[in-house]
């Protein structure tokens, strides 16, 4: 399996890039989202990837985050969205953005995406949502987040979206809820994401 690639861009395209490794180019499909935020070619370039199999292709995807790639595998988990759908919503919106939708249940703005019809889009909210419910019952919750959930003040509506939405994007209760704990209720449910995924990422690079 191949996680990521890290070489030199030599093909920058709309929602094409190939990064060559060791004298070996690999060519990915990949959202706007990322294209824009890769350099110039020439430059060093890093891409967190999937290898997506069929029966008459192989095709290899690449994202700029992991939260992007983690937002790509759940779409293609969703009957009928392949990458080519998948790609196509996250090159619309961002991995925060998406989580964001999913956990609010707003389906409709997901139909924005070319290809993506009504139907398409509330089985993405219903069948993503479900996940993220189901994997939070069933998963172990640290002390730190216990007590968050089981506090005498009860979450604000935008905490408990922020929270399932940091799920969506492959994040645990254990790591986000002690964090999402101290932050401003008042703020809004995107305010709370891009915050906490801030301080996640800080914490991971000490």
């Amino acid at each position: 399996m191949i996680y990521s690639l890290k070489g030199t861009l030599t093909v920058k395209e709309l929602g094409f890039a190939v990064i060559e490794c060791g004298g070996v180019g690999y060519g990915c499909k990949t959202s706007y989202n990322t294209i824009a935020s890769l350099g110039e070619t020439g430059s060093e370039a890093m891409l967190y990837t999937h290898l997506y199999v069929r029966e008459d292709a192989v095709e290899l995807f690449g994202f700029a985050t992991q939260q992007e790639l983690s937002c790509f595998r759940l779409l293609i988990s969703v009957s009928g969205v392949g990458p080519k759908a998948a790609t196509s919503i996250l090159s619309d919106v961002t991995p925060e953005k998406f989580a964001f939708l999913v956990a609010s249940g707003d389906s409709k703005s997901f139909t924005r995406t070319k290809g993506i019809g009504a139907k398409t889009a509330q089985r993405i909210v219903l069948e993503l949502k479900d996940k993220i419910s189901s994997e939070s019952i069933s998963g172990s919750v640290s002390g730190d987040a216990a007590a968050f959930a089981s506090s005498s003040a009860a979450p604000s509506d935008s905490v408990s979206e922020a929270l399932e939405a940091l799920m969506v994007l492959g994040y645990t209760q254990g790591e986000t809820a002690p964090i999402l704990g101290k932050l401003d209720p008042s703020l809004s449910t995107q305010d709370l994401i891009k915050e906490t995924l801030r301080l996640l990422t800080a914490k991971n690079m000490r």
